[in-house]
């Protein structure tokens, strides 16, 4: 399959129509991620003299210092510099995902008029670092895979329309489990559908660096002054904190941002990173790459639910063979919060979910 490639781009124009370069917006990030502009252009093997040319030129353009220079301490972001650089974190966390999505769906719109075999494997998946190393992992290998990233409750609703293969999604652990089970339930066949385990992953709030808002359980999302983003509706994230709040007896609306939304972990990471918000909840390793602290709430199994009779298909068969494969099993517990436990089981439901089915019993 011909490979499209959609990144985010952005950039500020000034007074008279000039771009900011995009090379500056990129030295910048070096320089936030690496201390100083030279330990940036030591890492990046970049010259000094042009980086700081580029510096001037930015400076020039903005009319504001980017680097504020202290002796002995090298060189550090102004407040300028800080928020262009967390401009395009955002946007990065925000449209990746989409934009992936995008590409994916038009290499198969052109691969359709294209004198090739169409051999598409089709995953609609809730968005997480899982996996996302597992379908980088399927292309490396040389699979044609079709990706769609949507919410966990679109993903199994796809799957159940057959729209796809397989369905990526994810359920908490204890005392959510069997609501969350219920929750898909009706998009679930119970002698057709299938479950095969990737990963087991820990989510929580992300706050910023020492807590200052002192915000350790859902309870204190109704701080006076506390602003929250949120994940989007149909995402798994979002119906587990409204467990939390149900359980809590927490009224949305008093929630300051309850209804502002982001499509991934990164996003709302980002989003709390950068100032606009100062709490969100998430997956961990988005916390680690924004320096957030985390502050654990519950562990859930991110499975990808599949039809019994597509089991033993090649397209299958080559996930099986990526997940059941020990080095890909140690990507995933590198993950911050993430263990490979049960990576690559198949179950049935009444196997992965036995509490859920003893409690039909009982009743």
């Amino acid at each position: 399959m011909h490979k499209v490639s959609i990144t985010p781009q952005w950039t500020i124009s000034d007074s008279e129509g000039k771009n900011l370069s995009h090379r500056l917006l990129d030295l910048l990030s070096d320089v936030q991620e690496h201390g100083s502009l030279s330990s940036a252009c030591k890492a990046t093997g970049g010259s000094y003299r042009h980086a700081w040319n580029l510096i001037k030129q930015g400076e020039q353009q903005m009319g504001m210092p980017l680097l504020s220079m202290e002796r002995g301490k090298g060189s550090n972001l102004t407040p300028l510099a800080e928020k262009l650089v967390w401009a395009g974190y955002r946007i990065s966390a925000r449209l990746t995902p989409l934009l992936e999505t995008l590409s994916s769906e038009l290499e198969s719109e052109i691969s359709k008029v294209l004198p090739i075999k169409n051999d598409v494997l089709k995953v609609h998946a809730s968005h997480g670092f899982a996996v996302e190393k597992l379908i980088e992992t399927l292309l490396a290998k040389g699979n044609n895979v079709e990706r769609k990233y949507v919410g966990s409750q679109e993903s199994v609703a796809s799957l159940f329309e057959g729209n796809c293969e397989l369905a990526g999604f994810h359920i908490p652990q204890g005392e959510f489990e069997n609501i969350a089970f219920e929750h898909y339930a009706k998009w679930l066949h119970l002698k057709r559908s299938l479950i095969i385990h990737i990963a087991t992953r820990r989510q929580g709030l992300m706050v910023a660096q020492g807590n200052p808002l002192e915000i350790y359980s859902v309870s204190d999302l109704t701080k006076p002054g506390v602003r929250f983003v949120n994940r989007q509706p149909s995402s798994g994230t979002y119906f587990l904190l409204q467990c939390f709040l149900k359980k809590a007896k927490i009224d949305p609306a008093k929630i300051t941002g309850f209804t502002q939304s982001e499509f991934t972990h990164a996003a709302v990471a980002a989003y709390v990173a950068s100032g606009m918000a100062d709490v969100c909840i998430g997956v961990e390793p988005p916390s680690r790459r924004f320096k957030l602290d985390f502050i654990p709430l519950a562990s859930e199994r991110y499975f990808l639910l599949c039809n019994k009779e597509d089991l033993n298909s090649a397209h299958l068969q080559a996930v099986l063979d990526v997940l059941t494969d020990p080095q890909f099993q140690q990507s995933i517990n590198d993950l911050p919060g993430y263990t490979a436990e049960h990576c690559g089981k198949v179950e049935t439901l009444q196997q992965a979910f036995p509490n859920a089915f003893a409690s039909k019993r009982s009743k």
